[in-house]
């Protein structure tokens, strides 16, 4: 048999009016389906363990949140709403704003059946590799006749080098390009990013 945790019973108690029946209803729901549960608190909200992590709810001000630790192989596209808040499900504030109990009843099955069958939870994609910065022409001619400015440039992340370059290069006439190159050398011979205005507002 599966464990409950007083602390659970505690942080439903002390949840908002209409969270409390949610908190309820998704935590019946869970040791309906998976008897063997075991509810511990982590990160200071409520969990249920099934040979691993299974899911987790929490309440907040104006809204629930409920969601499956590998939900991205049990959720479809990972909860429609699952970017308007935490978990897969949205906010919730009605036991109605949840999928029905027989849809959360298979979620949690197949949650089950990945952690008996010992699946990870899937890493998220390594960021890509950046593209290497390619300094037009132009730009360094004109930094290579100012020392100041070209030690600046030198001195930039990639991204910041990226806002100069495409800065200038979107320019769509040869004169608006021109002016543009010139302030971006007086503005790096004096140490400035190209949106250096907006860094201290």
């Amino acid at each position: 048999m599966g464990m409950r945790d007083p602390r659970v019973d505690a942080y439903i108690a002390k949840s908002a009016d209409f969270a409390r029946p949610i908190l309820t209803h998704l935590r019946e729901l869970v040791h309906a389906t998976c008897p063997e549960a075991e509810e511990t608190m982590k990160w200071s909200f409520p969990h249920f363990m099934y040979k691993g992590m299974l899911c987790a709810m929490a309440s907040f001000k104006e809204h629930c949140s409920f969601g499956f630790w590998k939900g991205s192989l049990i959720v479809p596209k990972d909860g429609a709403d699952s970017e308007e808040g935490m978990g897969h499900f949205g906010r919730i504030t009605r036991i109605s704003d949840l999928p029905s109990k027989k849809v959360l009843t298979g979620y949690i099955k197949t949650a089950m059946k990945l952690n008996e069958d010992g699946i990870k939870k899937p890493t998220p994609p390594k960021p890509k590799k950046l593209v290497e910065v390619v300094v037009p022409d132009d730009l360094l001619k004109a930094l290579q006749g100012n020392s100041a400015a070209r030690a600046t440039f030198e001195k930039f992340s990639p991204s910041h080098k990226r806002e100069y370059i495409e800065w200038i290069t979107e320019a769509k006439t040869e004169a608006t390009r021109t002016k543009r190159l010139q302030t971006a050398i007086e503005w790096m011979a004096e140490g400035k990013a190209r949106n250096w205005k907006y860094m201290n507002c």
